[in-house]
């Protein structure tokens, strides 16, 4: 099958959710930032994208802020 020169959809659209890993240091949970969630075109599913894969803790995927989703300029 021949690959498609178009981006994929997590390139150029804003990501619905993005995804923390969360460390819990005693009463504190350390939040750090590490990828981002697109869903699928159906709605059925997500693609995750990390760029950093956690060894401990808990990965939370969390709805991105409005401020966030803007365009640049917007």
């Amino acid at each position: 099958m021949a690959r498609s020169n178009t981006a994929p959809a997590q390139e150029t659209n804003p990501p619905d959710f993005l995804a923390w890993h969360v460390a819990n240091k005693g009463d504190k949970g350390f939040w750090t930032r590490i990828g981002a969630a697109w869903f699928h075109r159906d709605r059925k599913g997500l693609s995750l994208q990390l760029e950093v894969v956690p060894i401990n803790g808990r990965i939370v995927l969390r709805p991105s802020l409005d401020d966030e989703k803007k365009e640049p300029g917007a």
